[in-house]
């Protein structure tokens, strides 16, 4: 699959180059540790720009290949480092709709317009936590016989508020094509509570009436939207159409269908807590390296017992989530909150930023059978995040006890 997926790369001579340094026949030897790839900086080089490229690309082939349907793609603003490359990517195999969220993507329609033509662009990457910014260049160049103009995919900013839809609707350089209204009970990242202590005694984020979306400001906006979060049964998606939405957005019922990237361990534990009705979803307010909370799911052998988190050797060899910061000299480095605290703390983090913070580069592979071997013998362990609304999930075990199909998922939303 991913050599068929690559065939199709315009830049041939860059497939060859990854191909050689990081392609086994058949597999890897269990016994044996992924090797490392280039990290996210600011000046990447060319090998590290086209691996990233490629990877994008391979994704949405893959995931376009063998019907007619749309595709989209979710990146988090947060891993600002990654998105111009990843959009060149997806755009170079036809993706359809790009949706980015866990920030402000005030930045993605200038830099997908700009890779429509090929044309090199800057984009603004924060400073830890600072007001400052430092420049990304990019150069949709390092990749050769490309053919422009590329189709142009739709965007939709992820948000939660209406003062971030007027917000973005105020320009045309930072207009999306459209709106994910998210509720704070969807699965992944979710956005800050916007009241006083809200943070209760045991590090979740507390949500209130403050924190839900003004729809009827939403609407007068005039941009079309889609609901997510919580709209996971054919009642709430009639309602969300009722209320002016395009459509939902559901990730809950497809990330425990046969069909995703969940091992199947993970899929089995779940199942059974759902069927038992003991499933337990909570909001970590702490656990993410981005700040914003992110929704755990307590099953055993995973990162959510405290016990297994703090038996794990700290270790920052993936970096999807490291941020740039200035250094005394005047330099520029790169830290996580994930990462050895005693070395976040000699980059100048703050240390209770550091405590809760778990490896999500790590854990997240791990959720898909793709954990890295430390040289003890351990495996790193999961971490697993959906939704806290589990009406719909509960609909379904109760018709499919040993799990369930995309297709069941969508037959049952749809009434079919």
């Amino acid at each position: 699959m991913l050599n068929s997926a690559l065939s199709y790369f315009p830049d041939q001579d860059a497939v060859t180059e990854i191909l050689k340094r990081f392609y086994v026949e058949n597999g890897k030897d269990k016994k044996r540790p992924y090797d490392d790839v280039p990290k996210l900086i600011l000046k990447p080089t060319l090998f590290a720009q086209q691996m990233l490229i490629a990877s994008t690309f391979v994704e949405v082939w893959l995931a376009k290949e063998g019907h007619s349907g749309q595709v989209g793609m979710n990146l988090l603003e947060k891993i600002q480092l990654a998105i111009p490359a990843q959009i060149f990517g997806a755009m170079l195999a036809g993706v359809d709709y790009l949706l980015i969220g866990a920030g402000i993507p005030a930045q993605v329609p200038r830099v997908i317009n700009s890779i429509v033509n090929g044309q090199s662009l800057t984009m603004k990457i924060d400073v830890g936590d600072t007001n400052d910014k430092l420049v990304l260049n990019f150069n949709p160049a390092v990749i050769n016989n490309v053919t422009y103009p590329l189709s142009r995919p739709r965007f939709l900013a992820i948000v939660s508020s209406h003062a971030l839809v007027s917000y973005l609707n105020k320009d045309v350089e930072t207009k999306p094509d459209g709106y994910v209204i998210e509720y704070h009970v969807a699965g992944g990242h979710n956005a800050p509570p916007r009241g006083k202590n809200s943070t209760n005694a045991f590090g979740e984020a507390v949500y209130s009436e403050a924190d839900l979306p003004n729809l009827e400001k939403i609407r007068a906006s005039g941009s079309p939207f889609w609901l997510a979060g919580g709209f996971g049964t054919p009642e709430k998606i009639k309602a969300a159409i009722e209320l002016g939405a395009q459509g939902v957005q559901i990730g809950t019922l497809f990330a425990l269908s046969n069909e995703s990237g969940f091992s199947k361990e993970i899929r089995t534990e779940i199942l059974a807590s759902l069927d038992s009705g003991q499933l337990r979803v909570t909001t970590d307010a702490g656990a993410s390296p981005t700040g914003f909370p992110f929704k755990v799911v307590h099953i055993d052998s995973t990162l959510s017992d405290i016990n297994l988190f703090n038996q794990r050797t700290r270790k920052c060899d993936l970096g999807y989530l490291r941020t740039p910061f200035k250094r005394e000299s005047g330099g520029i480095g790169y830290r996580c909150p994930a990462e050895p605290i005693d070395t976040f703390e000699f980059k100048k983090g703050v240390t209770e930023d550091a405590i809760h913070a778990k490896c999500l580069c790590n854990a997240l592979m791990a959720d898909i059978g793709l954990a890295q071997l430390r040289p003890d013998g351990r495996l790193e362990l999961p971490l697993v995040t959906i939704g806290s609304d589990l009406d719909g999930a509960m609909d379904l075990v109760k018709i499919y006890a040993d799990g369930w199909s995309a297709q069941e998922a969508l037959n049952y939303l749809i009434g079919v």
